[in-house]
Parts: structure tokens; C-alpha cells; sequence
């Protein structure tokens, strides 16, 4: 029996940046090699970054990949480096792939198997199926390579591969993140490796990738399901373990040529914590919007800061995310808002420490009226008044973007986003929608944790205690036209994330003319959510790429 000490490298890749993924997983490979590992596992596709989407229908993309995995497998020495990339199959079809990297060569590559095509994930849109057995031996001693899925799939490959004598299994995935979804796949790798009786060696990738966001939280499993390291969850992480395996025969193995370290420095003890789960969303939210602002090349945002609850979550998170000398403030009053919103926004600035601008816009909202009075006549006040506002607010905001080049951050929250409670080019303008798959009750916990971690009250607390108002016209709360928010994000969470119907539905609420209410609400506002900018998916579904109903629709339960 030998010890072989394995590294997996939880790195966060862009997608499309070829040349720094390559300096990435260099950099990354000396720091395991230095530290003694024998092999070094990197995230699934870590050339291309996940997911590379249509990227993968241009044929200089692939042929870039390879020329990058060609880089790659020059340049590594004294290490045995599983990476992730696009194979090209000699009748075009594409694979998404694993190649076993040692000294200048390519030992071996395996082909994903599992490929999903369900919530966020479109991978027969672009990959063949592989067929090759993934299993190697260094030193003696059986390990098999498989990518992301194939573990989740009871049936999958690891159950041959260890069968045919794999005493480690290495998976490589590109997992996004959901709320539980960390415990999910510690259960999940648990399992495996009691079934085959192997270790089980998980890494997964980690950051931000326009909607998804990657926890990391890489693992080493024993055969008998305990967790033997850990990666930390939403940052860049280098898990290392010495692990007792056996030379053995394996059928159909190929064999790594390459010495296993002699001399292998002493590991440090580390002691990764899981976060609680208010917490984990709340990091999942930062690391999402840290790496959309800073890998599309912004340095500053900017947010309407109107005195409520979900603009303050929103200020908190940019804070948090890029620093809060790159936030901007900006509040813009009519005649609707309340010195009490006013003088919290105001107050929320102060207490962040973000810079902070009052722009007025009520002789802006007067000009429009005055425009507009010849042809509204004597019609009454409704909601075209009132998105007047709103969608000045979002011109201003466009404004500050366009002349000194800042990301507007919108603040809208699934639950209005949902329900169509938001206005197009109005409040929902902008580049990035930090909240929008976080219900109304949540954004309240959010805020109440971030008030914990610092300390102190930074939001204020008549924030919390006053009745939500979008302000559009006098006294008017979210309320008037909405079921009371503890009462709808149920509602929200059963139709839009578990897609139950009206029966099912109705047993939360007897009311059938509420529960009718919502249904109707979400239906109807498609079009506006299709119009939405991106923002950070933490719930099982999410509006965005695993939400896909037509926009053209007449279909209404009848149950």
C-alpha cells in the first residue's frame, strides 16, 4: 500500500479566456506540485470556462481550445494534471473531455458519458457522448477520471470503473450553485464512494458566470463516506490529501508514466466550516456580482437608492462585492416620496460609506405630464403616470452609466419580477439584476444578516418596519395590489420553482380568487421578464436559462 497525495485546484475560470484559464491551471499545478501531489484535478471544460454555450459552434473556438490544451500539456512537469477541455472527434462532433496530462504528454483522455439537459444545462445541444473506460494507473496504483454528471447518474461509469479496479475516482465539475445543493452533493459523493468502495476526489468549479455562480466546495471522500479535506465555498481553493491506496491489477487501464514524489512536505491541518444557509446566499449573491462586474470590465456601479428594503440589499451586496469606494448612490424624489425614504436613503449611504447624489426628478415628471395632457385629456391618474417615474429614474441612471462608465446594478426581487410588480425600462434598466431570484421574504433575512455581520445597524432600521412602497403615487404600499409578501413567495415558490398548479397551490391558501390572482400575475408578465437583465441563480429555478415559456400563450389551468 502507498500513499498518493492528490490536489484538486476549485479555480474560477472566464469563459472564452483562453490564454488566462491556461495561467490559471499552470499556476495552479506548481502550487500542487510544490506541495508534494502526485496528481492535480481541475474543474470540468477549465480551458473554455462553463459554460461556453454557442462558443462551441465556432470552429476557431475549438480549434483555439486545443491549441491552448496543447500549451498546457508542454509546460507541465514533475505533476499528473486532469484538465478539462473540447475534444474534436475525427467526424467534427465535439466531446466535453478530461485529458491526463504528464511530463510534456497526453497519457490519456476520457469522454463525458452523462450529458444533462435539463434546468441550466444544454449539452446535446453541443456534445457526442463519450465512450471510453477513463481509467489509468500510476504507480501501481488504479485511478479513474469522469466528468460532473457521471457521478449524479445511479448507473453511471464510476461503478464500472471501480469494478474494473479503481481504488480513487477522480470527477471533475462545473456544478452551479442552489441554495442546498452543497449538501446535496456531499450525500451524493458519500454514496458513491460506499458503493464502489473507492475514494471519491470532487472538485468543482467556483465564481461567477453571468447568472450562475459556483460554490466550489470541492471534496476528498473515504470508501467509508467521510469527508477527509474540504474546499472552501466561493473562493479559489487548493484541497490536498494523502490517501492509503493499492497496487493492483485493472483491466483496460492505461498506465501514467511518471514517478510518484518521494519527498513530500507535511500538510497543514485545515478546518473549513460549512456556511449557515442564510449565509451561503448571501456570499453566492456577492461572488455572483463581484465576478459579472469585474469580468466584463467594470470598476464601479451605480444604484437608485430609494429608501426601501430591496435597494439596500442591493447597495449591501455591491459593497461587499467590489468595495464600497465603487458604489454610487443615487436618490431621485418626486412628490410621492416620503421625507422618511428620503432621509433613509440618505442615512444608508452615510452608514455604507458609498458615495451618494440627490437628483430631484419632479420638474422632469411636471414636463412629462405637461407634454402629455393634450392627449391623456381628463383621463384619470393610473399606471401610466406612475411608470413615468420610474422609467425617469431609469434614464438617469442609463445617464450616469453612459457618461462615466458605471454598471447600473437594478434592484427588483423575484417576487416582483415574478408578479410583474416592476417597470420595463423603468426600474428593471440596467446591466445586472443582483436580486432578482430572491423572494421579498428573503431579501428581509439578507438585510438582517448583513446588519449581523457588520455589527451594527448599516441598514436602518425603519427600513425593515415600514410598509413597502414603490412611491409612485400618495399612499400607496406593494400591498394594494399584491397578496401580503408571506403569503405570495409561498405561492411564488410552489408555481414558478416547484411548478405546481392551482390545486396543489390551494392547499396554502383556500382562497382560490388569490391563488387565480397569482397564477394570472406570473403568466402574464413573460414579456417583461424576458426583457430583464441577467442576475444571480440561487433557487432550484430561476428566471433565466431554466425558465423557458413562450411569450405567446394562451394556455390557463382548469383545475
Amino acid at each position: 500500500m502507498n500513499n498518493m497525495r492528490i490536489a484538486l485546484a476549485q479555480i474560477n475560470t472566464t469563459v472564452g479566456d483562453l490564454n488566462g484559464n491556461r495561467d490559471w491551471i499552470l499556476a495552479y499545478a506548481d502550487r500542487a506540485r510544490q506541495q508534494g501531489a502526485d496528481i492535480v484535478a481541475f474543474p470540468e471544460l477549465s480551458i473554455t470556462g462553463y459554460p461556453p454555450e454557442d462558443l462551441l459552434l465556432k470552429n476557431h473556438f475549438i480549434a483555439a481550445n486545443l491549441k491552448t490544451l496543447g500549451e498546457i500539456v508542454k509546460s507541465i512537469r514533475g505533476i499528473v494534471a486532469v484538465v478539462g477541455f473540447v475534444d474534436l472527434g475525427k467526424k467534427g462532433e465535439l466531446y466535453n473531455a478530461a485529458a491526463v496530462i504528464v511530463d510534456g504528454k497526453i497519457a490519456g483522455i476520457y469522454h463525458k458519458q452523462a450529458l444533462p439537459n435539463y434546468s441550466v444545462f444544454d449539452e446535446k445541444r453541443y456534445f457526442t457522448p463519450g465512450k471510453t473506460a477513463g481509467l489509468f494507473k500510476l504507480g501501481g496504483m488504479p485511478f479513474a477520471v469522469n466528468v460532473c454528471e457521471d457521478i449524479w447518474m445511479p448507473d453511471g461509469v464510476f461503478r464500472a470503473q471501480a469494478k474494473a479496479g479503481a481504488g480513487l475516482i477522480l470527477n471533475i465539475s462545473s456544478s452551479p450553485y442552489e441554495t442546498g445543493k452543497c449538501a446535496d452533493r456531499q450525500r451524493l459523493i458519500a454514496r458513491v464512494a460506499k458503493a464502489t468502495g473507492a475514494h471519491v476526489g470532487y472538485v468543482n468549479l467556483v465564481g461567477g458566470q453571468d447568472e450562475l455562480v459556483f460554490d466550489g466546495a470541492s471534496m476528498i471522500v473515504s470508501p467509508s463516506g467521510k469527508i477527509l479535506a474540504s474546499g472552501a465555498s466561493f473562493k479559489e481553493d487548493l484541497v490536498i490529501c494523502d490517501l492509503p491506496l493499492k497496487k493492483k491489477a485493472a483491466s483496460k487501464a492505461i498506465v501514467v508514466k511518471a514517478k510518484l514524489g518521494a519527498a513530500k512536505p507535511v500538510l497543514k491541518a485545515r478546518d473549513i466550516k460549512p456556511l449557515e444557509a442564510i449565509e451561503e446566499i448571501y456570499t453566492a449573491v456577492v461572488c455572483g456580482t463581484r465576478d459579472y462586474i469585474q469580468k466584463n470590465g467594470f470598476k464601479r456601479v451605480v444604484i437608485g437608492l430609494s429608501g426601501g428594503i430591496d435597494s439596500a440589499l442591493v447597495a449591501a451586496v455591491a459593497c461587499d462585492a467590489v468595495g464600497r469606494g465603487n458604489v454610487v448612490g443615487i436618490s431621485m424624489p418626486t412628490r410621492y416620496n416620503a421625507e422618511e425614504t428620503k432621509s433613509d436613503a440618505r442615512l444608508l449611504a452615510q452608514n455604507l460609506g458609498i458615495e451618494f447624489h440627490e437628483v430631484p426628478i419632479e420638474r422632469i415628471f411636471e414636463s412629462y405630464l405637461e407634454t402629455l395632457a393634450p392627449e391623456f385629456g381628463k383621463l384619470p391618474f393610473n399606471s401610466a403616470e406612475e411608470n413615468l417615474q420610474s422609467r425617469i429614474r431609469g434614464n438617469i441612471l442609463m445617464a450616469f452609466s453612459n457618461k462615466f462608465g458605471w454598471l447600473v446594478l437594478t434592484t427588483g426581487n423575484k417576487s416582483e419580477m415574478a408578479t410583474g410588480y416592476c417597470t420595463l425600462y423603468g426600474d428593471m434598466s440596467g446591466g445586472y439584476a443582483v436580486i432578482k431570484d430572491i423572494l421579498k421574504t428573503k431579501v428581509y433575512d439578507l438585510c438582517a444578516f448583513f446588519n449581523k455581520k457588520e455589527g451594527r445597524d448599516v441598514i436602518p432600521r425603519s427600513i425593515f418596519t415600514r410598509a413597502p412602497s414603490a412611491e409612485l403615487r400618495y399612499d400607496q404600499t406593494d400591498q394594494d395590489s399584491l397578496p401580503p409578501y408571506a403569503l405570495l413567495d409561498k405561492l411564488l415558490g410552489m408555481y414558478v420553482e416547484e411548478h405546481q398548479g392551482v390545486k396543489e397551490m390551494r392547499r396554502t391558501c383556500k382562497d382560490e380568487k388569490v391563488v387565480r390572482k397569482v397564477v394570472e400575475l406570473v403568466d402574464k408578465s413573460e414579456y417583461k421578464r424576458r426583457q430583464a437583465p441577467p442576475g444571480v441563480k440561487i433557487s432550484r429555478r430561476a428566471f433565466g436559462k431554466d425558465w423557458r415559456l413562450p411569450l405567446t400563450n394562451r394556455y390557463k389551468e382548469n383545475a
